[in-house]
């Protein structure tokens, strides 16, 4: 029983409102991976979802089989866990379960796209940008001679019913053609990523001395690594002292909405810094505004994170990231 498969019988055994805000707490491609996996299942037997939760077995030994998977039961979490983000994985999701001509071409950049099908017939690329979803075939549309979009985009708006035969014979041309594309694996290196990951763990000196002298020539790029290098998670790693400098810059309304979507141990460190009153006045806030979508509290988190390297831009607080006491000079 695979990962994927057991994250999926556990968010199916629970009540949906309970399955999104985990689900809510994965990154995109996880958020796809377990939904296609929900989507698949039929039904769980109480022996499997039993095998999966067994800290649930001894105060449910006599479950029955829970409410299953499904298309409808994925559709449903994902939505409640991604709100308006929800559209790509959905459609992700459908063309996994379905038999949706040309979905293998989900798998490719639009550019390599682009390459096969310049030089077909008008006739052959708009059959194939009907089939693929709007910003992929966009982006290839806008990639072709003028004319040439003319007559694909006439074409699509005219296009009716197409033979099922005919489709599949375009579908396992482009197919064959593009085996080489589709058998090769491509890595992601480097990136914006990398650099913060770097910086991470090298020295004070070295991260502001690099940071200094790109500053002068890319101060947006030196913005987004700043911010990949510290998260709003990181906050836990604070001292008390820092926590409390943090919470005289940060209005109570912004950490009601970037605690929604924190880790316990954040929260309760929070807390633990404010007076019981103030605590209990912000525990109110956070339940009386009831959910919040994820995008928010993402914004309010940032916020926060924008905040805190501001002080530390001051001297007002100092983020050691690699956690260790940093040498003494007299």
């Amino acid at each position: 029983m695979s990962d994927v498969h057991k994250a999926a019988v556990l968010l199916t055994s629970l009540p949906e409102d309970d399955a999104a805000l985990l689900l809510a707490r994965l990154d995109p491609k996880q958020v796809e991976a377990v939904s296609i996996e929900i989507a698949r299942l039929k039904s769980v037997s109480a022996d499997e979802e039993e095998q999966v939760i067994l800290a649930f077995a001894e105060s449910n030994p006599g479950s029955c089989s829970s409410s299953g998977g499904g298309l409808d039961r994925a559709r449903n979490l994902v939505q409640k866990a991604l709100g308006k983000q929800a559209g790509d994985t959905l459609e992700n999701i459908r063309h996994s379960i379905e038999a949706v001509p040309f979905a293998f071409l989900r798998q490719v950049d639009a550019q390599n796209v682009l390459t096969y099908v310049i030089d077909e017939h008008p006739q052959t690329i708009a059959l194939i940008l009907s089939h693929l979803p709007p910003a992929t075939s966009s982006s290839i549309l806008s990639e072709l001679p003028v004319d040439r979009q003319l007559s694909v985009v006439q074409r699509i708006a005219n296009m009716g019913q197409t033979n099922p035969e005919i489709i599949q014979e375009v579908e396992r041309g482009l197919e064959r053609r593009m085996a080489s594309v589709m058998s090769t694996s491509f890595e992601n290196a480097g990136g914006v990523t990398a650099v913060a990951e770097m910086l991470n763990v090298a020295d004070r000196a070295t991260e502001r001395t690099l940071l200094e002298n790109l500053n002068h020539d890319d101060p947006e790029l030196v913005e987004e690594i700043r911010r990949l290098m510290f998260v709003f998670e990181d906050v836990t790693k604070f001292d008390d002292k820092q926590i409390q400098t943090v919470l005289k810059n940060v209005e109570n309304s912004q950490w009601a909405v970037a605690l929604k979507g924190a880790s316990r141990e954040l929260k309760e460190k929070v807390f633990a810094n404010m007076s019981k009153r103030a605590a209990d006045m912000l525990r109110e806030e956070m339940d009386y505004m009831g959910p919040v979508k994820l995008s928010v509290v993402e914004q309010k988190q940032q916020e926060i994170v924008d905040i805190i390297r501001n002080l530390e831009d001051t001297g007002e607080i100092e983020l050691n990231k690699g956690n260790e006491e940093e040498q003494l000079v007299q």
